[in-house]
């Protein structure tokens, strides 16, 4: 699916392009979008088609943080209004253990915990709605918000957009086969990390659940 949507990003103006990567990153925050594709992943395509001349990286890198800054806020105000209704629907059963977390973290860090919650898919989904929910004043949440947008985008394509240069580089010294192989082999790497960090912190949870019980 992955493989078919980047095709495709390839394939399309450069307005599109802008106006999907705004879309999914806004969406992401705003309309809990994250848990299905993470923005960061469409941002570092974006990216990576900059690298390629594809698209703009002076365009791409305002256009995300936009995005990030105003998802967020939509975010924020859907906690203020809905929250406890939403933290409680059968859309966030399974997540509970998550939004305890991320309800402890914005507990005791405040605007920090706006700030760092942008780095992580599923803080970074659930942080605004929980800001709002806490009824943290709009105005402490605002430079928290704006200042991990920044750094969070300009990151994020930069990112993606030095990847496609090492690949390109890669490519033109010895052939795009392998420099394909070689991007295969570290997204595999990167997935078989993700998956194995899971894995530890959910059993971590069993652990501490078990020994609560007890």
């Amino acid at each position: 699916m992955l493989d078919s949507f980047t095709t495709w990003l390839q394939t399309v103006p450069a307005g599109v392009v802008y106006a999907v990567i705004f879309a999914l990153v806004f969406a992401e925050d705003a309309l809990f979008f994250g848990f299905v594709l993470p923005g960061e992943t469409v941002v570092i395509l974006g990216g990576v088609l900059a690298s390629q001349g594809r698209i703009e990286l002076a365009v791409l890198i305002p256009v995300v943080v936009l995005a990030a800054i105003l998802g967020d806020s939509v975010g924020y105000e859907v906690g203020k209004h809905v929250g406890p209704r939403l933290f409680a629907s059968r859309f966030l059963k399974d997540r509970q253990d998550g939004i305890a977390k991320a309800q402890d973290l914005l507990a005791r860090r405040g605007q920090s915990a706006v700030f760092l919650g942008r780095f992580t898919a599923f803080f970074r989904a659930m942080m605004p709605a929980l800001a709002g929910a806490s009824r943290m004043p709009y105005r402490r949440f605002l430079p928290a918000n704006a200042a991990g947008g920044i750094v969070w985008g300009v990151a994020t394509v930069l990112l993606g957009y030095f990847i496609g240069t090492a690949y390109e580089r890669i490519a033109s010294r010895i052939g795009e086969g392998l420099a394909i192989a070689v991007a295969v082999a570290a997204v595999v790497a990167y997935v078989v990390w993700r998956v194995r960090k899971r894995r530890a912190e959910r059993a971590g949870e069993r652990e501490s659940e078990e020994a609560e019980a007890e």
